[in-house]
């Protein structure tokens, strides 16, 4: 059976049965299922016994309600009459309003539609409940997320460092160092959240501790090294993180500085001041007691060979017990969104295993939490000094020049332990795979071999810096 007349004024289907006594030339009223019968004059087909019959030859029905057959029916027959009821398309749309190639049709509230524009080439459609249809276009992110550790799982120095007013800058959680204009501590929290950023475990918490005075700003920093930074050169990017106040955060209105700076120079670390900085993406984000999304839109300058990621907040007042602010997903994406349209946060290196090896390429502490753990092997070239070779699980960004420890001591066959090193310095800078380290001690005799060792404490540690 063809419906190809089937059109906009005619597109419900009704179905008629009726059951014949005999002698019927004409079929009209309700049906033998009680239904009255009616159709659009040219848009009904009529069947006797399965059989179709043809218009004006076999039947002729003119006036919508009555079907006027040629042969009368035969008792037991059984007439059907297959009717298309009329069907009007109230929100049609007219061609007119597609203005281009490439453009959609989108919803703006019920019943109505708008026309919009085909995106840059290469953009992807995405879900924008800010914008008025609903959607819109963005440019996809085709780079890592260059910020690295910017979940902060990765805490090489500790899972709570102090912080001293006054003191030298320092790395926290990796590759983000804090400036010393407060006394306090940057800690590794859990988000504890499961809705407004599911899929982050952890955050750095920036905390004045309670009754502190000192209002000096309070910075959060990553630096970018050059490498990083020249294939953003020239681009628009944004800059998303997830922040939160404690019930005591001190700054003004709750506010917390935050700017995306560059500089012209090469792998500088940002301590005091970039050559040529600017600062293209900036804002000063209202912290709440809940976790939020914010994003900040810029151009990276066609110059720029640096950047950093800067967090300040500038306190007031005395501290109260939870003067803190958290941190967390912290990214860099190529073009231009909102915090509602900002791919989903992803770590740099992309696994946590990749992300762990990403930060040691600038630092890497040897601290199994084991109280006698064997570090490396080592001889003795003096009687207050030992040599000695580790090797590095990833190859470090530069020849590593700065080394820290704790409770490390010399041992020689026999378990016999020198005191505690009071000294450590690399001495061969040219290898990025392997530090070679002399340590000072004392009772060493001249040629002496053994190993360094963790003396009896399971927060001993060995570690070795190539930041920035």
């Amino acid at each position: 059976m063809s419906i190809s007349n089937a059109n906009t004024s005619a597109a419900n289907i009704n179905r008629f049965q009726y059951t014949a006594t005999g002698g019927e030339t004409s079929i009209s009223g309700v049906d033998s299922n009680g239904a009255t019968i009616s159709y659009i004059i040219g848009k009904e087909q009529v069947f006797v016994n399965g059989v179709l019959l043809e218009r004006t030859a076999d039947y002729t029905a003119t006036d919508g309600a009555t079907i006027a057959l040629s042969n009368a029916l035969v008792a037991g027959d059984i007439l059907e009459i297959i009717a298309f009821s009329a069907f009007t398309v109230s929100t049609a749309v007219s061609a007119a309003t597609v203005a281009n190639k490439g453009d959609l049709l989108v919803g703006t509230s019920a019943a109505t539609v708008t026309n919009l524009p085909v995106g840059a080439d290469g953009s992807t459609l995405v879900a924008n409940s800010s914008a008025s249809t609903g959607v819109s276009w963005a440019t996809p992110s085709t780079m890592a997320n260059p910020v690295i550790n910017g979940g902060f799982d990765n805490w090489q120095r500790g899972t709570s460092i102090a912080i001293t007013y006054n003191a030298t800058f320092g790395y926290t959680a990796d590759r983000f160092w804090s400036s010393t204009g407060f006394n306090g501590t940057v800690s590794r929290q859990a988000t504890g959240d499961t809705t407004n950023l599911p899929n982050i475990q952890y955050c750095a918490r920036v905390q004045r501790n309670t009754g502190d005075t000192n209002t000096a700003a309070a910075t959060f920093v990553t630096p970018l090294e050059t490498a990083t930074t020249i294939p953003f050169a020239g681009k628009t990017v944004t800059v998303s993180f997830y922040a939160r106040a404690g019930a005591n955060y001190s700054t003004s209105g709750n506010g917390l500085s935050f700017n995306l700076i560059t500089g012209t120079g090469t792998d500088q670390n940002r301590f005091g001041s970039y050559t040529g900085e600017a600062y293209p993406v900036s804002g000063t984000p209202t912290l709440t007691t809940t976790w939020q999304r914010f994003a900040y839109t810029g151009t990276i300058a066609s110059t720029a060979t640096e950047m950093a990621v800067y967090f300040r907040a500038d306190r007031t007042g005395t501290a109260g017990a939870n003067d803190y602010f958290d941190v967390t997903g912290v990214q860099i994406d190529l073009g231009t969104y909102t915090a509602t349209t900002a791919p989903a946060f992803r770590r740099s290196g992309g696994t946590l295993q990749g992300e762990l090896a990403a930060c040691q390429r600038y630092y890497y502490r040897e601290a199994n939490g084991s109280a006698n753990a064997i570090v490396a092997t080592a001889y003795a070239t003096s009687g207050t000094i030992a040599a000695s070779y580790v090797y590095l699980p990833v190859q470090m960004r530069a020849v590593p020049t700065v080394v820290d420890f704790s409770t490390i001591a010399f041992e020689s066959p026999g378990n016999i332990l020198t005191g505690n090193i009071t000294a450590a310095v690399i001495t061969d800078k040219s290898s990025v795979n392997v530090a070679s380290v002399n340590v000072t001690t004392s009772g060493l005799t001249t040629g002496q071999t053994g190993w360094l060792r963790y003396n009896n404490s399971t927060s001993a540690y060995l570690g070795f810096g190539a930041e920035l």
